[in-house]
């Protein structure tokens, strides 16, 4: 599939976006870690910013869990490493919910 060719407004737009998009990740990204909000309200979140974060990343942020041990998680559960959480089927946020409990 070819890229849309994009003027340079379009460009900057787009840019504009992801940076947007990938600051708001990493604010959520903190707030999991340092226990502000619970892992099963991110889950249920539908804004764009929650639902395009990929299942691993995610994961990754909670505490005491790192690359390794989110991959084994994920492995266990049946979720593939390129999911991203709007992906996720009802099973698969439960058994995550019932694996990780209601953690801050």
């Amino acid at each position: 599939m070819a890229l849309p060719k994009l003027s340079q407004g379009e460009k900057r737009e787009a840019l504009a976006k992801a940076q947007k998009m990938r600051r708001e990740r990493s604010v959520l990204r903190a707030q999991l870690k340092k226990g502000e909000i619970d892992f099963s309200r991110i889950l249920e979140a539908t804004d764009e910013v929650t639902a395009r974060m990929r299942v691993a990343y995610l994961l990754r942020s909670l505490p005491r869990v790192g690359k390794v041990k989110a991959q084994r998680i994920m492995e266990e559960i049946g979720i593939d490493e390129a999911r991203r959480v709007q992906g996720l089927g009802k099973r698969q946020k439960e058994a995550l919910l019932a694996r990780l409990g209601n953690r801050k």
